[in-house]
């Protein structure tokens, strides 16, 4: 025999979320009540059932970002440059497991998704299966707990241990303004993906990519030549199958891939980047260059922009990808001064930029960045500075409801 105790008080409109003991599952629901406990009698004993009844605000829901890119592929500077749009400097949680793959600013925090591996570096090794296959990743338990920080609601969230290959026990994450998902499957699952306010794919080519691993694993962490190829080999396949094809998804595209400045390139120092920005898209608008929905291709080098060999290409114009319109920003070859970007930049329109110059800006404070004097660093910034018009535009609707609802 139960019985449930119910104590009413008038709030704002809330979301309410049931952890209940026997399951990870957060049960929502809409409603100006609150239910503190219930008890019930077990032999002739009258026991609190330890149900806990988290309400948040609806007005303080997280904005979520995602961010999908293979390993090696340029997401941890990605989230450097975009925690630094909105101000502070991203660190692990004070206090927490040193070994946390997490990032907390004033406005943002940041979750690797390989703390949902369900199997940790031995388990994958046993069932024969990489940290890219789903049957290695807990998709349930990462949409259960992305939902529930999205409507308000602190998580204890499972840690990924990169240096000892091992699950270790889970961290407090409270609710930010906004929450970046970044690893391999933020797109992965429709139900985490429908989540997303806006998602990112970081599209790195096979020849580049590689030349990133080896300066990567080589230099930081001293894996031999012969180790990354055979590992980057054995990824290939879920990689094909699991990752790649989330770039269908993405409301923006970064696509990096050799120049086609210099004939036959093998080096890959200098790299072709475009940004493909899908139409349609709430609460964004691509960023163009000269005139919007023209076919553009510009050589700025001269007067105005240094230029050593091979100089610099931009192209600009409206296309198709995965069957949606798209617009795409391209960049070939590298600046030579970081301060003469603004003359580029002041040929782009909706860059979302507060100020004349704001790009330029976030490039000179980065500047040590990798990819800097490149596509990668100009669209990286770019598409920073869109997240957070986005974040503001949908700040805004909501603070607008709920006078459009007394209205009505």
């Amino acid at each position: 025999m139960a019985a449930c105790t119910v104590y009413s008080t008038q709030s704002l409109k809330t979301n309410c979320f049931i952890s209940t003991p026997s399951s990870k599952t957060h049960y929502g629901f809409h409603h100006k009540q609150i239910v503190l406990y219930t008890t019930s009698k077990r032999h002739n004993k009258r026991v609190n059932n330890p149900y806990v009844i988290t309400c948040a605000a609806s007005d303080s829901q997280t904005v979520v970002i995602g961010l999908a890119a293979d390993s090696g592929c340029g997401k941890s500077t990605f989230m450097r440059r975009l925690t630094s749009v909105f101000g502070g400097t991203a660190e692990p949680p004070r206090g927490g497991n040193p070994d946390s793959n997490t990032l907390i600013s004033d406005t943002t925090t940041v979750i690797c998704l390989d703390d949902y591996h369900s199997l940790d570096r031995t388990g994958r090794k046993e069932k024969g299966v990489t940290a890219l296959d789903p049957r290695a990743n807990d998709f349930d338990l990462m949409y259960e707990q992305v939902k529930a920080i999205k409507d308000g609601v602190s998580v204890q969230k499972p840690i990924y241990n990169h240096v000892t290959g091992l699950l270790d026990p889970p961290e407090l994450i409270k609710p930010p303004k906004i929450l970046v998902i970044e690893g391999l499957h933020p797109m992965y699952d429709a139900r985490v993906r429908d989540l997303l306010d806006f998602s990112i794919y970081l599209d790195i080519s096979n020849e580049v990519k590689f030349a990133w691993k080896i300066q990567r694993d080589m230099a930081e962490r001293g894996h031999s030549l012969e180790s990354i190829k055979a590992s980057i080999e054995a990824r290939k396949p879920d990689f094909d199958a699991y990752i790649d094809p989330q770039k269908q998804y993405a409301d923006a595209v970064i696509e990096v891939l050799p120049t086609e400045l210099i004939p036959d390139d093998n080096e890959g120092k200098i790299l072709r980047v475009r940004l493909i920005q899908k139409e349609g898209v709430k609460n964004f608008s691509p960023v163009y260059l000269f005139d919007d929905g023209s076919t553009i291709s510009w050589i700025p080098c001269g007067r105005k922009l240094t230029c050593s060999y091979p100089g610099i290409k931009f192209a600009y114009g409206p296309d198709a990808y995965f069957g949606n319109e798209v617009s795409i920003v391209e960049m070939d070859g590298q600046f030579d001064r970081l301060d003469e970007l603004i003359y580029v930049e002041s040929h782009l329109s909706n860059l979302s930029s507060k100020f004349y110059g704001e790009v330029t800006q976030q490039m000179l404070k980065h500047a040590d960045f990798p990819g800097s004097n490149n596509g990668t660093g100009l669209f990286q910034t770019i598409v920073g500075l869109k997240i957070r018009e986005l974040y503001e535009q949908i700040v805004a609707s909501r603070s607008e409801s709920p006078v459009k609802a007394a209205k009505a």
